[in-house]
């Protein structure tokens, strides 16, 4: 089959590879996809927040199937006018994408379905913020309520630094959120969601902070490993029934069924766990050490998303674990210098290794820099150690100009 994938990141040079692993697939196109994609899949232009331009990709393509993968074009309802067409689409509709798309949404459903999460109150003003400081305890987290990009939030130690952070983070959602700030372990937990039921896929640790020791700004993810250690007994069977299972019930009993990955951003606190947020995608670069253990075939998961089937699925995950470690432009997350040429691409990698794609585009022949995040450099093996051990050997083969990096991924493990 001919599958279409919409996205130009890390996230989708793994499904794109995922895919074409895949014995069902035949043919993968990437829209607008990026240098590394390129090299396995057709690329195609597409405005990804424009409905008609993607409409027009899908026209001209003629895919069997469709893999949304970033937010944006959750958001602006793809799924919706892909549906309306009668095209096979693999992801949730713009309202069912609500859940990632506005915080205050997410929080008010998790209080009206009994899911823990951390008290939070919804402001539409300054003036909201500034009364409703004083009831918070410190530090606060501030968040804006549309997406962000993974970088709109801030953990402000003062009351007058969450005043702050509010002034700057109103802009990107018109309302705000404050929440309690939540002490324990983060977790990403992922769900197969078909409507009806959730399926447990696997979970991972992200890395957010910029720099080493979980310091300096946010920003879209700085590296992720998944392994089965991180489910100890117990946790696997309560996320899923208390978390993803109550909120693919509660979205069907709202009338508004949540079919593709449910990712659901946990903190496991001393009081159990609880939901920081959720998305309706898969993370990046979670995504990429997760499709490295997956042993089911990705189109199983995409079908039975789409079909309504996923409870009949069986999804096995490698033993071991997974790695993936992301490589940044200069000025990343606040910006990015683009252009800078990539060397070492080329060069021999470690057993189970891959190279990510997340923001590159071509020059002529050769791969330059066109995003925030470059890179992110993945390895399966037996063990963490092992994993990490085999992704930085291959990071240490490449270069680009102000190339930045976390040495101390899975450090909290």
């Amino acid at each position: 089959m001919r599958v279409l994938v919409i996205g130009g990141g890390g996230r989708e040079h793994a499904l794109c590879w995922a895919l074409r692993r895949s014995l069902r697939v035949s043919d993968v196109v990437c829209a607008p996809g990026n240098a590394g994609i390129a090299a396995i899949a057709e690329c195609v232009p597409v405005e990804q927040t424009s409905i008609f331009d993607m409409l027009r990709v899908v026209h001209a393509v003629a895919p069997s199937v469709v893999v949304v993968g970033p937010e944006v074009p959750l958001a602006a309802g793809i799924v919706d006018a892909l549906q309306g067409e009668g095209v096979r689409v693999f992801g949730p509709t713009q309202a069912a994408a609500r859940l990632e798309g506005s915080k205050s949404f997410s929080k008010a459903f998790m209080q009206r379905h009994g899911i823990a999460t951390a008290r939070y109150k919804a402001c539409a003003s300054l003036e909201e913020v500034d009364a409703a400081l004083p009831g918070f305890n410190l530090p606060v987290v501030v968040k804006a309520d549309g997406l962000a990009a993974g970088k709109g939030v801030v953990i402000a130690e003062t009351h007058a630094g969450a005043a702050s952070a509010a002034r700057e983070l109103m802009d990107l959602g018109g309302t705000l959120v404050l929440e309690e700030f939540l002490v324990g372990e983060e977790l990403s937990f992922f769900a197969l969601c078909d409507g009806k039921n959730a399926v447990a896929i696997a979970a991972a640790q992200d890395h957010k902070r910029l720099l080493e020791g979980d310091l300096g700004p946010n920003t879209g993810g700085m590296g992720a490993y998944s392994t089965d250690a991180l489910l100890p007994d117990g946790l696997h069977e309560q996320l899923l029934r208390d978390v993803a299972q109550k909120t693919v019930d509660g979205m069907r009993d709202e009338g508004v069924p949540f079919q593709g990955i449910l990712f659901c951003g946990m903190m496991l606190t001393a009081d159990g766990p609880k939901v920081l947020e959720f998305n309706t995608r898969w993370g990046d670069p979670e995504m990429q050490a997760i499709l490295l253990r997956m042993e089911t075939d990705v189109m199983d998961l995409i079908d039975a998303s789409i079909d309504g089937t996923a409870a009949e699925l069986k999804i096995a995950m490698k033993p071991g674990a997974s790695a993936c470690v992301i490589a940044a432009s200069a000025g990343y997350p606040a910006g990015a210098e683009k252009g800078g040429f990539l060397h070492g691409l080329d060069a021999a990698l470690p057993a189970a290794t891959v190279i990510f794609h997340s923001g590159t585009a071509l020059q002529g022949d050769d791969v330059v820099t066109g995003g925030g995040r470059v890179l992110g450099v993945a390895s399966v093996a037996a063990s963490l150690p092992e994993a990490l051990q085999a992704a930085y050997a291959a990071l240490g083969n490449i270069h680009f100009e102000g190339m930045q990096f976390r040495r101390d991924i899975g450090h909290r493990a």
